[in-house]
């Protein structure tokens, strides 16, 4: 029961569609109807860089909430896992793991956040693509993973000037450095990251094409 409902809540905050909701409020305007189509950050900018860079912080603390409230509805399995590990406890090991039931439960809340972004029911089912979202999540089940898929995005979009390739790159390889740098090496939450990881991957089907075509638009700095 408790896995269900940090689902459904986790659905619930990632369907808040903040770039829809933040252009139509403040430029009057259906972001849906312009560029991509879609809801996300990445469109949002082009009708207002603000708007744009507000929406990107709202869609990753939504996902960063839907973990917390997973671990607020797992509090007993994880104030029992904090007490283990704190350093003057008697027996204290090096490194314990957060508790499997805990650490899967996290990575649910992850999925149903980033699936609420992808198809909220507001929206009739047209949402983003689940990049901030994924972050914002991420960032709080595996942040060492995070900070190392950020660097290959980084690198990807400097060298390729492709936002699409950077992100799908860094998407991509995000399970293998959660795995790699020991942050997640319980089977069933790796199994949920790595799903997470190609629903978002998914999500960019279009961008895959027109990358594939070499039709994709390439980043541009913007110059004074």
């Amino acid at each position: 029961m408790t896995t269900l409902l940090i689902a459904a809540i986790g659905y619930l905050l990632g369907s808040v569609p903040f770039g829809y909701l933040l252009v139509r409020i403040f430029r009057g305007e259906d972001v849906r109807q312009s560029g991509s189509g879609n809801i996300g950050a990445t469109n949002v900018s082009r009708k207002s860089p603000a708007l744009g860079l507000i929406t990107l912080l709202l869609d990753a603390l939504k996902g960063s909430a839907a973990v917390l409230v997973a671990l607020a509805l797992s509090r007993q399995e994880f104030l029992r896992w904090s007490y283990a590990n704190v350093p003057w406890y008697p027996d204290h090991p090096s490194t314990i793991p957060l508790s499997p039931i805990v650490e899967t439960r996290l990575a649910i809340a992850a999925l149903f956040a980033i699936l609420g972004h992808m198809f909220p029911v507001w929206l009739k089912f047209r949402g983003g693509k689940g990049v901030a979202t994924g972050l914002g999540s991420f960032l709080l089940i595996a942040p060492k993973a995070v900070l190392l898929a950020a660097s290959v995005f980084v690198v990807v979009v400097l060298i390729f000037r492709y936002i699409s390739l950077g992100s799908i790159i860094a998407v991509a390889l995000f399970p293998v450095f959660a795995l790699t740098m020991h942050e997640c090496e319980n089977l069933s939450t790796l199994a949920f990251l790595a799903l997470t990881s190609l629903l978002i991957i998914a999500k960019h089907h279009e961008n895959i094409r027109r990358l594939l075509a070499h039709t994709e638009s390439r980043f541009q700095w913007s110059r004074r």
